[in-house]
């Protein structure tokens, strides 16, 4: 893949629509958003209580699907409070920084072919706003510059808590887009294009998801991260940072936090939909026996369908798993997601350019194969010269102890400030809780039973 053959893909369906159809495709583009939000939103409050066995929404509107809409009411009528501390131009600008990128990406999701199948208002065009030679990249920086709403958010607002809350949330999108982009990567050596109509017509005959399983499945993961969202919410979670990053705001401003946390929910989901899932192409046993399924409207049809499901799948994450601790998060993104992803990244480059040799499928296998094995065999080896040498230590140590008598106890508070402990160091017991082997069982009243009895039949 080269940037000479990506310069020139051929996009020439893009950029010859009226200007009043630019503007109705970039209305639709933000309705389309706006009422899937309102959607999930409802969706999220029904499907957890379901879940859960308790009721959902059911007082406004028919069962109850206008509680988004009255929610948003709700926030817009509060009192819009700004803290007297805060940096004021900064404090109110981190909302609008936060929303504004959330609605940019979906202008180069393709909702159909990139072909004229539709007619509107007797023009023939494309279901896709525009495209790009590099739309991919397009998309990653839009997620990278909302993240500065939060960032800005937890600083300019003058609390140690919402600060907590945005640095947990710049090391989030440090942590899981570089995990990210790596299963892009193997996306576009399979495609070979960062064009996501491109893409998704590379995807006739097989999703990427049952290509390159390894990389969807990085990506839910780093989706869920990159969208603060549980079990995975340490930038807002209610335990330790009382509400994060948004603790200090209300109202209006509010209510943008939450618009583009969903709004992000709906972006990532239509790009996992659109690089591993087919994009707009209909599912499996219905593009077998209906041609037109991949023509005319229906394929806005399956794309929404694949948005929802997978939204859905994040609310079923939501209401299954609990959170996490923040360590766990940190460890699972840069000791767990990147060299795996790593490592499948170049095991694709290595299938794409034996394959790009004319090698034989078989041979592919085996070279595979071997190098994987080879691999394991030296993981295997190290694992066992590291037991060696701790098993070794401990030796040492217990030498030293037999020798010169016990180490002295470790202080936690020597330097002035509390330390965690070094391997083989243990923290001393707490001096006002007893060890469980030496606790005593306290009643009221006499020691025995015999006393309390009669006490009892006294009285």
């Amino acid at each position: 893949m080269n940037l000479s053959y990506l310069a020139a893909e051929d996009l020439s369906m893009f950029g010859r629509d009226p200007w009043w159809l630019v503007l109705i495709k970039a209305v639709f583009c933000f309705a389309f958003l706006m009422v899937t939000v309102l959607i999930s939103i409802v969706m999220e409050r029904k499907v957890v209580g379901w879940m859960q066995l308790r009721i959902g929404p059911n007082r406004h509107g028919p069962w109850g699907m206008l509680q988004s809409l009255a929610d948003g009411v709700k926030l817009m009528l509060k009192e819009d409070i700004v803290v007297k501390g805060a940096d004021k131009v900064v404090y109110v600008l981190a909302p609008v920084v936060a929303a504004i990128p959330a609605f940019m990406a979906v202008a180069v999701i393709p909702f159909g072919p990139a072909d004229n199948e539709i007619s509107i208002f007797g023009q023939r065009t494309t279901m896709q706003l525009t495209d790009l030679p590099i739309a991919i990249l397009y998309i990653l920086a839009t997620a990278s510059v909302g993240i500065y709403g939060i960032v800005l958010a937890g600083w300019s607002s003058g609390s140690t808590y919402p600060l907590l809350g945005g640095l947990r949330s710049c090391a989030q999108m440090i942590s899981y887009e570089i995990a990210m982009g790596m299963s892009f990567a193997a996306v576009f050596l399979y495609s070979g294009s960062m064009s996501t109509s491109e893409i998704v017509n590379s995807q006739h005959d097989r999703w990427y998801a049952l290509l390159l399983p390894v990389s969807f499945i990085i990506y839910i993961i780093a989706m869920v991260g990159e969208t603060n969202r549980a079990p995975f919410d340490m930038p807002e979670s209610e335990g330790d940072l009382v509400g994060g990053f948004n603790t200090e705001y209300s109202s209006i401003k509010f209510a943008m936090f939450m618009l583009a946390e969903y709004i992000n929910m709906v972006t990532v989901s239509m790009v996992a939909v659109t690089l591993f899932l087919g994009g707009w192409r209909a599912p499996w046993p219905i593009s077998t026996f209906w041609e037109g399924a991949n023509h005319g409207w229906w394929p806005m049809l399956w794309f929404v369908g694949k948005v929802l499901s997978l939204l859905f799948a994040f609310v079923w994450i939501r209401g299954t798993l609990p959170r996490v601790r923040y360590d766990q998060f940190m460890k699972l993104g840069w000791k767990v997601l990147i060299p795996v992803s790593m490592v499948w990244l170049m095991l694709v480059a290595t299938v794409r350019a034996l394959r790009n040799e004319n090698y034989d499928y078989q041979d592919i296998v085996l070279y595979v194969g071997g190098a994987v094995l080879v691999l394991l065999l030296l993981s295997f080896v190290v694992d066992i010269f590291r037991d060696r040498e701790v098993r070794d230590q401990e030796t040492a140590r217990a030498e030293a102890e037999a020798e010169g008598g016990p180490e002295p106890a470790f202080d936690p508070m020597a330097g002035g400030f509390p330390v965690p402990p070094l391997p083989g160091q243990t923290l001393p017991p707490a001096p006002r809780r007893r060890p469980r082997h030496n606790r005593e069982l306290i009643v009221s009243g006499g020691p025995d039973t015999v006393s309390d009895g009669k006490e009892a039949d006294g009285v």
